[in-house]
């Protein structure tokens, strides 16, 4: 588990959920979007059930098919990659930190069709050279390649689409 509620242990919740309703309430929070273990596990702290009561919720909502974390994995690399436009390097590490294992994050890449990929990186790029104000090729270049880097797309990938965008526009 990550470091949240390390440092502080006795910062109490908001709101506490009794046992009874935390099932239901777990239920609604996973019915509403994909969610991952970890997400499911970090809910319940935040609501103060913690160890074994929590490890026992988790198995039913994983037993009644509401935690999956390829299910999950697959969404948001979706997700992640149509609405915000990152890269499969910022999706694999946004996966890793939620404690998806190797397999389920090649399973979610998968959903990302190599060809959309590239087109939406020459997009990006294209518009972060327009947007760019800077008038040295050189510094414009780097400006583009480190946001798109930022935005977890593979260098190689990356140079070439700079040298395509900046081919076009000098």
């Amino acid at each position: 588990m990550s470091s949240w509620g390390k440092n502080n242990p006795d910062d109490a919740p908001k709101k506490y959920w009794s046992s009874d309703e935390a099932k239901g309430k777990l239920e609604t929070y996973c019915a509403y979007q994909e969610r991952c273990q970890w997400e499911a596990r970090r809910k319940l702290y935040e609501k103060g059930i913690k160890g074994d009561a929590a490890e026992e919720l988790i198995c039913d909502m994983i037993g009644a098919d509401f935690l999956n974390e390829e299910r999950f994995a697959r969404s948001f690399a979706r997700g992640k990659f149509r609405m915000r436009h990152w890269g499969r390097t910022r999706i694999t590490r946004e996966l890793k930190l939620r404690q998806i294992s190797a397999a389920c994050i090649r399973l979610g890449l998968s959903e990302i069709d190599p060809e959309e990929y590239y087109d939406t990186l020459l997009t990006q790029a294209e518009k972060k050279w327009e947007q760019t104000p800077e008038k040295d090729p050189f510094k414009k270049k780097y400006k583009v390649i480190g946001y798109l880097m930022s935005k977890g797309f593979e260098q190689d990938l990356v140079q070439e689409a700079v040298g395509t965008v900046s081919g076009q526009s000098q």
